[in-house]
């Protein structure tokens, strides 16, 4: 099933100040969730973030902060965990997309959570890390088999715009070439 932006939510996991020097390529994936995030804003698709105990991990990076419409603050790994996390997220709205640091703990956990919450649960590989690599392979091969689906930032907004003549087409193409 393809993806539609009147479903979706884009949600950013973690993706925080003082995690970002320890994240292998993580500047990289940064730069891919920023310009899914400001595609998704093109789009209508809401995006939001959780931050892990800010106090010491700091706010979300700066980069993203312009596209974030709401923050969610958690000390669970899994965000689902928190206390009002299913009421906070966008209404009417079933299909999750995913992208943030640690693929092996937070990303994974609020995964598995979104699916026991019957929410479609999407995983975007290319923006998606954690500290070593070795983890996050072993994080998107368990949420890959916990059911989510695993996708890429470009095969994302293709399909929210589902045509070459939706209105925002060149402003989209932009952001990925």
């Amino acid at each position: 099933m393809l993806l539609q932006a009147a479903d979706s939510t884009l949600l950013i996991v973690d993706m925080q100040e003082r995690l970002l020097p320890a994240i292998a390529q993580g500047a990289e994936l940064a730069d891919t969730a920023g310009k899914l995030a400001q595609g998704a804003r093109l789009l209508d698709v809401p995006v939001v973030a959780t931050e892990h105990n800010s106090g010491a991990l700091g706010p979300t990076i700066e980069s993203l902060r312009g596209s974030v419409q709401a923050v969610f603050q958690k000390r669970h790994f899994s965000a689902v965990r928190e206390p009002g996390f299913d009421a906070w997220l966008p209404p009417a709205r079933r299909t999750v997309l995913v992208v943030g640091w640690e693929a092996h703990v937070c990303v994974l956990q609020t995964i598995v959570g979104l699916l026991e919450l019957n929410y479609r649960a999407v995983l975007v590989s290319d923006a998606v890390g954690s500290r070593r690599p070795s983890d996050q392979h072993a994080g998107m091969r368990r949420i890959r088999a916990a059911g989510a689906t695993v996708v890429t930032a470009e095969m994302v907004l293709f399909e929210w715009m589902e045509s070459c003549d939706h209105p925002h087409f060149r402003d989209v193409l932009r952001l990925v070439k």
